[in-house]
């Protein structure tokens, strides 16, 4: 089992900035790493960002790329997701979530490969 936390959602106006964060704990190891998505209301659960645990390589959703930054703390098994230039469009639940597949495969933004979610942390970006 794993188990996510996220958290550092808030309100922002237009063109500010937010850092998630998101703790993992459990059996992480051996996993493949971590992912965002967010889900609007009334709109499905989008790909935002993944990151591999080893930090080689990231995903990026096309509209946050340039404005959105994934990272991690391995010594504190803890993913980042830095979010610079919001816009009212990126209003959503923000949701972290783990590839559970074997280390090494290539990241992915399709979310039935995540077997584990956090709760989600709500971002507001007013205009």
């Amino acid at each position: 089992q794993i188990q996510l936390v996220e958290s550092g959602g808030g309100l922002v106006q237009a063109g500010g900035s937010l850092r998630l964060s998101c703790a993992a704990s459990g059996s992480i190891s051996g996993t493949n790493g971590m992912g965002w998505f967010r889900q609007a209301p009334g709109k499905e659960r989008d790909f935002v960002a993944a990151l591999r645990w080893d930090g080689l390589s990231t995903k990026y959703r096309e509209v946050v790329r340039g404005r959105f930054i994934i990272s991690r703390d391995n010594t504190k098994n803890t993913v980042y997701l830095q979010m610079n230039s919001l816009k009212p469009e990126d209003t959503a639940v923000y949701y972290c979530a783990a590839d559970s597949r074997n280390f090494g495969s290539a990241l992915s933004g399709n979310p039935l490969l995540y077997a584990y979610w956090g709760q989600g942390t709500q971002v507001t970006v007013s205009s």
